[in-house]
């Protein structure tokens, strides 16, 4: 191994601490005979623990060992993998080079490690390219990753060769993309040091709802779709504000439309009002992606002291870079014009020839004005409310009837913060749960 893995050359940029840097070192010295048995075998377990972590993880199975190699290959953002992402496998000089990698890879994926286990007694590489997992049901990961990292692993042990192998990895690429982007539909941020050091961060269990689960707001979820779908198919859209009472279905409408529309190549990357100062950051790092990015924002309003909502109106419209075709604003709020109002806006009010203008006024709804959709959900009607609850208990398949169901609802939401489709969806869950 330790004479495969310097021979990586695109895909030899990683880590030294990284498992297949630390294997490599292990077999060198194990190769050599200079370092004793039993220290070796620790460094070995190791690495092995190690790769056990990013099985439990990502939920592998299987070949653990293979499965950590193709890990390794659709997370590597490199030049030649994001150039694949973008137009596929072209013809080039660099695929020469590429080749050359990928016949490494291929020689680290039928890798005998029986000599080494016999010289020094241990069977944990036999164990790991033939693993059970536990139930998986029982585990929360990334089932997104799993299924992906898995069915390619499974195409690359069957390459004949290394065109094979690249003909699969530039494929995979082109089709889903590579790295953290490529894998997952949502991501969250983590500041750096610096001004615009900003980690992406997946979100493994997003919610798995669709727009036909909220019932009713018919309208809305039209005009939500329509937008979307013009922004992922290239043609002109506008930044959306979601705004109105609360528990009405702003934010799941939001989590419905990137699953809708995650296999079109939409990703969400959640920013809180705190990182309204990274935006600069985040939108350098996804502008040259081939992907579509919504930057949610949820219950977005702002105090009449706080001022991070002229970054916003800065990255939205106003500043000197114009923002990327690939990148939306979707914010939800309870707010129609996200600033608090107070009525000192109105002391410098100047009225003449019928009108009136307030500088204050017109700095706090500029923000608002920069949203080119806003979409109202507002709170059910009585009977809109009774629609939603009765809809929520047949698709749960709750055993009351109809009746029981309103009189009970309509004791729930009196004690329950008002009607609601959150509280009928609360209201559904606690039915459920005597009913078991």
């Amino acid at each position: 191994m330790n004479h495969i893995v310097p021979k990586l050359l695109i895909y030899g940029d990683m880590p030294q601490d990284s498992i297949l840097m630390e294997m490599s070192g292990i077999f060198a010295d194990f190769e050599k005979g200079s370092v004793p048995e039993d220290e070796l075998v620790t460094r070995i377990h190791r690495q092995i623990k190690r790769i056990l972590e990013v099985a439990t993880d990502y939920g592998f199975d299987g070949n653990l060992w293979q499965n950590y190699l193709t890990f390794l290959l659709i997370t590597s953002e490199n030049p030649f993998s994001i150039t694949c992402e973008k137009v596929g496998a072209s013809v080039g000089s660099v695929n020469y080079f590429a080749k050359g990698d990928f016949r490494a890879f291929k020689e680290l994926f039928d890798y005998d490690f029986g000599a080494m286990e016999e010289k020094l007694h241990i069977d944990c590489f036999s164990r790991i390219t033939h693993y059970q997992a536990i139930s998986k049901k029982e585990l929360m990961y990334n089932k997104n990753v799993s299924e992906k990292v898995q069915a390619l692993s499974g195409e690359l042990a069957g390459a004949k060769d290394e065109q094979e192998f690249f003909d699969c990895v530039t494929g995979f690429y082109k089709a889903y993309g590579v790295g953290m982007f490529g894998l997952n539909k949502a991501f969250r941020i983590q500041s750096g040091d610096h001004d615009g050091d900003v980690t992406f961060l997946p979100i493994n269990n997003m919610d798995k709802v669709m727009l036909d689960d909220l019932i009713g707001y018919e309208l809305q979820k039209k005009k939500l779709v329509d937008n979307t779908r013009a922004f992922v198919e290239g043609r002109k859209c506008n930044n959306v504000l979601l705004y109105g009472d609360s528990g009405t279905g702003k934010s799941t409408s939001i989590k419905a439309i990137v699953n809708q529309f995650y296999p079109d190549g939409l990703r969400m990357i959640e920013i809180y009002k705190h990182q309204f100062k990274d935006l600069s950051g985040v939108i350098a790092r996804i502008k040259n992606r081939n992907y579509k990015f919504i930057i949610y924002m949820d219950d977005l309003s702002f105090e009449e002291f706080e001022v991070e909502y002229k970054f916003l109106k800065a990255v939205i419209e106003g500043g000197v870079e114009t923002k990327p075709d690939n990148i939306l604003i979707y914010a939800t709020s309870n707010r129609r014009h996200l600033i608090k109002e107070v009525w000192s806006d109105r002391d410098d009010m100047e009225t003449g020839g019928g009108l009136h203008r307030s500088d204050t006024m017109e700095e706090k709804l500029s923000l608002v004005h920069r949203f080119g959709v806003t979409i109202n959900y507002s709170k059910p009607t009585p009977k809109e409310f009774k629609e939603i609850v009765l809809g929520l208990a047949h698709r749960s398949q709750v055993a009351m009837s109809d009746e029981e169901l309103l009189v009970e609802a309509n004791k729930w939401e009196l004690s329950h913060g008002g009607i609601s489709g959150r509280t009928a969806q609360q209201f559904v869950n606690y039915v459920q749960s005597i009913c078991e």
